[in-house]
């Protein structure tokens, strides 16, 4: 299954696709929509149609995407809201699933810890992966988000395939 993770920014969106099969993860692509203007309606679009390039080129079987957090800056969490949103519906417009992750749960999945920092999501990301290097910050990010997404699957899967307990392990 092709996994796409998308961290939403209305200057730079990253993301991420994996192949997982099982509780394997295979690193596919990653990358950056850095988007030029300042206005916003014309970042938006720019999101919009580079996310939707990216499903075109790799035909991703789910979609996996940061939720919004309140930052300190009301004006920036609303621009990125709306890059989100524009993300949420390319997807939707490929009648692709789209799932929502807290970062918190992402740096959790992947580091282990919830209050990572951002060189430690690089640093997990590109070991999980087995990348050879380091990626920038923002694809490492959207990495994560695919690969917690990937978790999560994985961990539905076995919850959904038990069938009761016997002496308090699940079978």
């Amino acid at each position: 299954m092709l996994i796409l993770g998308i961290d939403p920014g209305s200057r730079i969106t990253g993301f991420g696709v994996i192949n997982s099969v099982g509780a394997k993860n295979e690193y596919v692509a990653s990358g950056c929509i850095r988007v030029k203007g300042d206005a916003l309606p014309e970042r938006l679009d720019q999101v919009f149609s580079g996310i939707s390039e990216v499903i075109r080129q790799y035909s991703p079987q789910e979609v996996a995407i940061e939720q919004v957090f309140m930052a300190r800056n009301a004006d920036s969490a609303l621009k990125l809201g709306q890059a989100r949103g524009v993300a949420i519906v390319a997807a939707s417009q490929q009648s692709l699933p789209v799932y929502e992750y807290a970062a918190r749960a992402v740096k959790q999945a992947v580091v282990g810890k919830g209050s990572a920092d951002k060189t430690q999501v690089q640093h997990m990301v590109s070991h999980i992966l087995k990348l050879p290097g380091i990626p920038q910050a923002d694809a490492a990010d959207a990495l994560a988000i695919a690969l917690c997404h990937a978790h999560t699957r994985v961990g539905l899967v076995k919850l959904a395939g038990t069938t009761g307990s016997r002496r308090g392990r699940w079978r």
